[in-house]
């Protein structure tokens, strides 16, 4: 005798494995883009230590390229002593799944570092 249930497993299945499949999806694409930023961060940090060595700008962008994902951009900006540098790049993705990251670091001239200040008169 059939049993009333016959089929329903795999209508069940056949709804819940694409559903999985597309949550893992955009957990991996997540995790993705986080560590994309992460590189960002890491990038934006390496390009202001080596511009608070005095290094050339030459120098500073090739250290935070070396630490940024794949076709980021590096800015640079100098205000006083302080050195600012930004780093911008696109996750991965499809799409409208494409994210602008970035993120920037200051840091100060070690050039100025111990050097008494002037006094004003």
């Amino acid at each position: 005798m059939p049993s009333s249930d016959d089929g329903y497993v795999t209508a069940e299945t056949a709804v819940v494995v694409p559903a999985l499949v597309l949550l893992f999806g955009m957990l991996l694409w997540g995790v993705m883009a986080a560590a994309q930023h992460i590189q960002c961060v890491d990038g934006a940090r390496a390009g202001a230590r080596a511009a608070a060595r005095g290094e050339k700008e030459t120098a500073v962008r090739s250290a935070a390229l070396s630490a940024a994902p794949g076709g980021a951009a590096v800015e640079t900006e100098t205000e006083g002593n302080l050195v600012r540098v930004r780093v911008r790049a696109q996750s991965t993705g499809p799409g409208p799944l494409r994210l602008g990251l970035s993120s920037e670091a200051v840091a100060m001239s070690e050039e100025d570092v111990g050097v008494p200040a002037r006094a004003e008169r």
